[in-house]
């Protein structure tokens, strides 16, 4: 028995702005919250964690504004819409997402995107570490995108 509603493409970029909305919240919430129990101490940080952790942070504020923005546009012309989920829907597309991970990895690389940030603000040495596996993470999602998009045409 299904207990959910079939959304029309147009409702699921509302619900995807909604959710970018509120992700941008949780992060400037987590960053006052973070602040506020002393992370982010430039005594014990070294300049590759403040650098990165600046990065991720900012980088990904701005990003969410830029979906935001770009989801906007797309609610607004019609003919883009239909563009965008055409192109959500082709079949070569979602062969490649799920061959290079798919929505597991993507969840797993918010995680380890998150506890990096995290801990690049109290500890180096977990910083590193988790730093270091989140390179290779991305590695081997790029890697099998470009490699199975190869040998599909």
């Amino acid at each position: 028995m299904k207990t959910y509603k079939k959304l029309s493409f147009t409702d699921k970029i509302r619900c995807r702005n909604r959710a970018l909305w509120s992700t941008f919240i949780l992060m400037i919430v987590y960053m006052v919250f973070i602040v506020e129990i002393g992370g982010g101490d430039s005594r014990i940080m070294t300049d590759l964690a403040h650098f990165i952790s600046r990065v991720l942070f900012f980088g990904g504020l701005i990003y969410i504004l830029l979906r935001i923005r770009s989801n906007k546009k797309l609610l607004q012309n019609k003919l883009l819409l239909k563009e965008k989920m055409l192109a959500e829907q082709d079949e070569r597309n979602q062969y490649l997402h799920e061959k290079s991970g798919g929505l597991a990895l993507d969840a797993l690389l918010l995680c380890m995107l998150i506890t990096t940030w995290t801990s690049a603000l109290f500890n180096m040495a977990a910083f590193h570490a988790s730093f270091a596996l989140l390179l290779c993470a991305v590695v081997i999602k790029s890697s099998l995108y470009l490699l199975y998009g190869r040998h599909i045409a």
